[in-house]
């Protein structure tokens, strides 16, 4: 909701400025089909040279990122806590049957009760991964934790592919609009015997391609790029929250010291309240 507020907020302001200056929007109107397309169409054959259809795919699926914001809410990670302290509590108390559930996570009794978890591959994949390694005895969980930050390093730069993909297309978006300008002046000299007011009208055109090459790389494309960072950033904290509380059992920490080490990296807008969380996890072994 925020971003379709700035994206009004962003023409009304352009262009309710330009007009309330006296200018007239039937030249933009003209210029704009022909100017777009070029522009438009010049990005996005950049955008498909530039990257591959994994990135490509990606970039076009994150765009949702920039109006539906982060993926995990305070209920989210209030869950995530509960599973990992009921996860942790059968992998000490019985392996065996830790076994059943990280092997199948798809069909786990426990994780089934938590489906948009059940439902992430990635945070599966952290945590099943993560209790397996504790469960064949390493030695030393500084190796098993060197492990995990490489992982988390590896994610995160994956998910930022599609953020780095807009700033580039962001970056290029000027140099195109002056290319577009530039075609139009060419245009212009092709026509210098016509009189002022038809050559004004024609050079007019030509520079709203400079104008939207510069309106669409700031004014768009690059918030848009920093808003999908901004929320790939939010949702890792999701995952770097698996990482504090597995890592924490490594070290043999008591399970509900280990979910308050969690719920302490917890960002402060989503952290679930110590009172509420322990209400959860009470919960969670009466349901056991």
């Amino acid at each position: 909701m925020l971003g379709l507020i700035g994206i009004a907020v962003i023409f009304v302001m352009v262009f309710g400025g330009y007009m309330a200056a006296g200018g007239k929007m039937e030249i933009i109107f003209e210029a704009l089909p022909f100017e777009l397309s070029m522009i438009a169409g010049a990005a996005i054959g950049a955008f498909l040279i530039s990257n591959n259809m994994h990135v490509v795919k990606h970039t076009i699926k994150d765009l949702g990122k920039v109006f539906k914001g982060a993926k995990w809410r305070t209920e989210d990670y209030q869950d995530l806590l509960c599973l990992l302290f009921t996860l942790i509590r059968v992998a000490r108390n019985s392996p065996v049957e830790l076994e059943a559930h990280i092997e199948a996570p798809e069909t786990s009794s426990i994780i089934g009760k938590y489906p948009k978890i059940q439902a992430d591959a990635d945070a599966m994949a952290l945590i099943c991964d993560t209790l397996r390694a504790a469960s064949m005895n390493y030695n030393d969980p500084n190796q098993v934790e060197e492990v995990l930050e490489k992982r988390m390093e590896a994610l995160l730069s994956n998910a930022q592919h599609s953020s780095h993909a807009l700033q580039t297309m962001a970056d290029g978006l000027p140099a195109l609009g002056i290319v577009a300008a530039v075609l139009g002046v060419i245009k212009t000299m092709a026509s210098i015997d016509q009189p002022p007011a038809v050559l004004g009208k024609m050079i007019g055109g030509a520079l709203v391609g400079t104008f939207l090459g510069v309106f669409l790389a700031y004014g768009l494309v690059g918030p848009f790029s920093a808003r999908v960072k901004a929320v790939i950033d939010e949702d890792q904290n999701f995952y770097q929250l698996i990482r504090e509380v597995l890592i924490a059992n490594l070290y043999g920490h008591a399970p509900n010291l280990c979910i308050e080490v969690g719920r302490q990296n917890v960002p402060g807008g989503l952290r679930p309240s110590y009172n509420t969380l322990e209400e959860a996890l009470k919960s969670t072994k009466a349901a056991a």
